[in-house]
């Protein structure tokens, strides 16, 4: 018998509905289980600390263009300052963290993509910039940055 889902015995028609539910409950905390278990290791942690630093900081760089814009530039740099406050509570604990595997240029590029991953939807959706192949091109001198830094542990 599997230990993991606990069992109601009960013959009342509510049972099928208990049992669905316990059954959900189970599978969702499996599958966190093993998220959890993915996550542990550095590589994922260190790339999951960067994603969520780098939205921080593409809102501290980039959101007063178009939310205070009509404030001084004293007011935009106090808010972004505040805002980055949040972006190296990420990153200083994903860099230490991706030290332990990774050299610091691996880091940086690892760093890089990722802001260009977060920075694109972000000038799209929020900024509402055009899509150009600029984009495409310098996704590309990444990923070529990525091989060279990387190329000695995929060896």
């Amino acid at each position: 018998m599997n230990n993991s889902v606990p069992v109601i015995l009960s013959a009342s028609p509510a049972f099928g509905k208990r049992f669905r539910i316990l059954a959900a409950r189970t599978t969702m905390w499996t599958f966190v289980h093993r998220i959890f278990a993915m996550t542990s290791n550095p590589y994922f942690i260190t790339a999951g600390l960067l994603v969520c630093s780098n939205v921080f900081m593409t809102f501290a760089w980039y959101a007063h263009l178009r939310n205070l814009s009509d404030k001084t530039w004293l007011v935009a740099a106090l808010v972004s300052w505040g805002i980055a406050f949040f972006e190296y509570m990420f990153q200083v604990p994903a860099n230490r963290i991706g030290h332990q595997v990774m050299s610091v240029g691996q880091l940086k590029i690892m760093q890089e993509v990722i802001t260009l991953l977060v920075f694109v939807p972000f000038s799209l959706l929020y900024l509402r910039e055009k899509l150009t192949l600029d984009y495409l091109w310098a996704g590309l001198c990444l990923m070529g940055a990525v091989f060279f830094l990387f190329r000695a542990k995929l060896a």
